[in-house]
């Protein structure tokens, strides 16, 4: 296979990682012949790596080593030093263009200027040292992807708080499921936000919210639609600026380890485990990831489709970490119509874009032609993650987004809250591939015995530690759930839970969730590799599906699919499935039903529920497998009990 993208001389000789490559050799006495060299470097020395990183974006002091200890789980990293994540977005700022570009479905994009986001920062820090918040206290947010969910994060790490927060596409239920754990002093929220051309009054959703949160000292609101909320202080009070008190920064100094924010996992097999992250490991991994791999700087416009609960809103608001304009959207990916991301990056200049894989299928499937549609001549990067790009989506998006466009497909979680692999600058693009392993990641694939395989599926593994692995697992005092979750497998080795393919040209495959293999007749595969090749098919636009290991010993395969409008799932379209799967794929992975589905069940950030439906096959009870709480369509969960062995 040929690459789709390959870095001209001027990407290379312009790249950020290419000047930090030229920093590192004079800092290690030598010279590094490409990425590979660099990235080997990377993981031989660890502490040499990130004393690079650090002194290469102009950190400060350091109290000390820089990695204590490099057992996993329980690294040591600058145990000695005092940080805070806001002086590097104060350090950054880039009073020559906005900070922050507001988009909205109904109202014209508002620009938020680097002096107005430090302005209401400084005051909203105020505002909370006014409510007694001090370090280590939480402050919790249920808002949309907007401004003021910016800078609240700001103001609460600003004096050492900790921030967490979830969209307002949450129930009560999930949102006290999250963030009732915390016993947050303070919420932040809004009164509502838009969607699809409708408006969604989350009033009496707040009101349950802060009913469930006995330990709130005080609740201030956005008045994202302009209704009357009681009982909560007004936004525009809480960034107030008077003459008697200037909107001057001044930040808390914490410890590298200090709890910056609380992130959760999907909670689809029991309440969300609460992921704490520290100021200085996110701050390292983000300037590295963003600036060096993203080469996103001052003069960059950053927007990624996201929202508060999902990890990529964190890793989009570290583009104010290098100086760049960030993008907030809380509008729907298709409203008025399925190029209305594209629209967005045209009309606000953005030089990266992120996305999801099923957004690019809806524009295939919709016939958009982005470069003729907008002006995208800005554009130098789409990023992808959420799951992995199927070679025909990626060759798609040079085609019609134009071929200058580098294809950036990431792949991490919430977990490190940054990316394992991806896109870099200076490295090729090939179809349906990560290009390398990031900096600082001792990526392996691993087969069952513990050993480093190449060109062959195995479990993704990061043999050293990472800055931003998690600090500890919210309750967890003994950290025995941290160790079950990543070094059960390889004692002192973290397992993610991916199946990924480290290639002989250094690129990344990802395959799906290790955990929902496909194993039939002692052939295992990912579920990924079945979804590129039949969601493809014009008349498909979701699959999913299952390998159930049954209690006589059979192996039940089946594919449920969700039809486009005016479809139907024909005997002809069925051996099309078959056929595609058999000649794309493997086959020993041809289906043995295809079963129309009324929808596809995901978790709330889009992952689709393959083990817990597994388990449902399997004989679990629904409520067991997963809590409802965290499904985006819970009603779904009842139709595919119906659809097990057992219930036909």
């Amino acid at each position: 296979m040929e690459p789709q993208w390959v870095p001209t001389e001027r990407d290379i000789a312009a790249a950020r990682i290419t000047d930090f490559a030229r920093f590192a050799g004079a800092r290690a006495g030598r010279e590094f012949d490409g990425y590979p060299a660099l990235w080997q470097w990377s993981v031989d020395d660890l502490p040499g790596f990130w004393h690079t990183l650090w002194d290469y974006f102009r950190l400060g002091e350091i109290g000390g080593e820089v990695l204590a200890s490099r057992e996993m789980p329980g690294a040591q990293w600058f145990p000695g030093t005092r940080i805070n994540y806001v002086d590097q977005v104060v350090r950054a700022l880039n009073p020559e263009r906005p900070a922050i570009v507001q988009i909205t479905e109904e109202h014209a994009p508002r620009e938020i200027s680097w002096a107005e986001l430090i302005d209401d920062t400084a005051a909203f820090a105020r505002t909370l040292r006014g409510l007694g918040v001090g370090p280590g206290d939480r402050v919790a947010g249920y808002l949309p992807n907007i401004p003021e969910a910016i800078v609240a994060f700001l103001a609460t790490a600003s004096i050492g708080a900790v921030w967490s927060a979830c969209g307002q596409d949450y129930s009560p239920k999930a949102a006290l499921d999250r963030l009732g754990q915390l016993e947050p002093v303070v919420l932040v929220a809004a009164d509502g936000y838009a969607y699809g051309g409708k408006t969604h009054d989350k009033r009496a959703d707040l009101a349950a919210v802060r009913a469930g949160l006995p330990t709130l000292r005080g609740t201030v609101v956005v008045p994202r639609l302009g209704l009357p909320v009681d009982d909560g202080t007004p936004w525009a009070d809480a960034v107030a600026i008077t003459e008697a008190q200037p909107p001057v920064i001044t930040t808390e100094p914490v410890g590298f380890d200090h709890p910056l924010w609380i992130v959760f996992s999907s909670g689809t097999t029991g309440l969300p485990k609460g992921i704490v992250h520290g100021h200085g490991g996110v701050l390292l991994e983000h300037l590295k990831a963003v600036a060096l791999h993203a080469d996103i700087g001052p003069d960059d416009t950053f927007f990624w489709y996201t929202s508060p609960s999902w990890m990529m809103w964190n890793f989009q608001v570290a583009g104010l970490l290098t100086g760049a304009t960030v993008v907030t959207y809380d509008g729907s990916p298709t409203h008025p119509d399925p190029g209305a991301l594209w629209r967005i990056a045209a009309e606000t200049g953005s030089t990266v874009l992120g996305t999801s894989p099923g957004y690019v299928l809806a524009c295939i499937k919709d016939g958009l032609v982005p470069r003729t549609a907008f002006d995208l001549s800005a554009l130098r990067t789409v990023g992808i993650t959420g799951s992995s790009l199927p070679p025909a989506s990626s060759e798609w998006i040079g085609a019609n987004a134009g071929d200058h466009v580098q294809v950036s497909s990431i792949s991490g979680g919430t977990d490190v809250v940054s990316a394992f692999a991806g896109g870099t600058r200076t490295v090729p693009v090939w179809p349906g591939e990560l290009s390398a392993p990031y900096l600082g990641v001792a990526l392996e694939a691993f087969d069952p015995d513990g050993k480093s395989v190449r060109d062959e599926v195995g479990e993704l593994v990061v043999t050293e530690p990472m800055p931003s692995m998690p600090v500890r697992f919210w309750n967890d005092p003994d950290g025995h759930r941290y160790h079950d979750a990543y070094f059960d497998t390889f004692p002192g080795v973290w397992r993610h839970g991916d199946w990924i393919t480290r290639t002989g040209h250094g690129s990344v495959v990802v395959h799906g969730r290790s955990d929902s293999t496909l194993n039939r007749h002692g052939i295992r595969m990912g579920s990924a590799d079945i979804y590129q090749s039949v969601e493809r098919l014009p008349e498909i636009t979701e699959a999913l599906v299952i390998g159930v290991e049954q209690p006589d010993g059979g192996y039940w395969m089946p594919l449920f699919v969700t039809l486009a409008p005016g479809a139907d799932l024909t005997d002809e379209l069925r051996a099309r499935i078959a056929s595609t799967i058999r000649t794309e794929v493997s086959p020993r992975h041809v289906p043995d039903e295809v079963i129309v589905a009324p929808g596809i069940p995901h978790t709330r950030t889009g992952k689709k529920l393959e083990v817990p439906i597994k388990k449902l096959f399997q004989g679990a009870e629904a409520g067991r497998v997963v809590e409802r709480s965290a499904v985006d369509d819970p009603e779904l969960l009842d139709w595919y009990a119906g659809q097990r062995p057992s219930a036909k």
